[in-house]
């Protein structure tokens, strides 16, 4: 199934806050152990780099980016958001979204996207792998979640245009 990839729009935001959601409740997916409001996640995220994988009106898969930093140096670095509903994965949704939001980034100025993920996400590193991202580091209990120290994996991926 070829998914029907559109922008990421406050129409979608439930079943996009859905899939967060899950994806939250796995404990290996991000630090965050809730999802925001529409208005926090929107105004997080840029506007021109965010995706979602749609079978008819329901919400398969999303993908987004959000700044790494203000400083202007950064103004080409995203951090990589891609979550795909339990239901729906193994079908090739996560990379034609992480393919796609690639595209669009390079469109958009972007000549650098980073991914952090725990190391238990192994699915999440294949995936990444299988779209170009190369690993750059392991950060060592960069965080905690639920009182418990969590590593975090750095990948990234390089516009072709910038070299690796």
């Amino acid at each position: 199934m070829k998914p029907d990839l559109q922008p990421l729009e406050a129409r979608h935001w439930e079943g996009v806050r859905t899939i967060y959601e899950e994806g939250i409740r796995t404990g290996n997916a991000t630090f965050e152990t809730s999802a925001p409001e529409w208005q926090v996640w929107n105004g997080a995220h840029l506007a021109d780099c965010r995706l979602v994988a749609l079978d008819g009106n329901r919400v398969l898969g999303w993908a987004a980016l959000s700044p790494v930093s203000d400083r202007c140096a950064y103004n080409g670095v995203g951090e990589v958001s891609v979550y795909v509903a339990a239901t729906a994965r193994g079908r090739g949704i996560g990379k034609a979204l992480l393919l796609e939001l690639a595209r669009e980034s390079e469109k958009a100025g972007i000549w650098t996207l980073q991914a952090g993920m725990f190391p238990e996400n192994r699915s999440s590193i294949e995936l990444h792998r299988a779209c170009g991202f190369r690993e750059v580091g392991l950060r060592k209990r960069l965080g905690k979640l639920q009182g418990n120290w969590r590593d975090v994996l750095l990948m990234e991926r390089r516009s072709e245009s910038v070299g690796t």
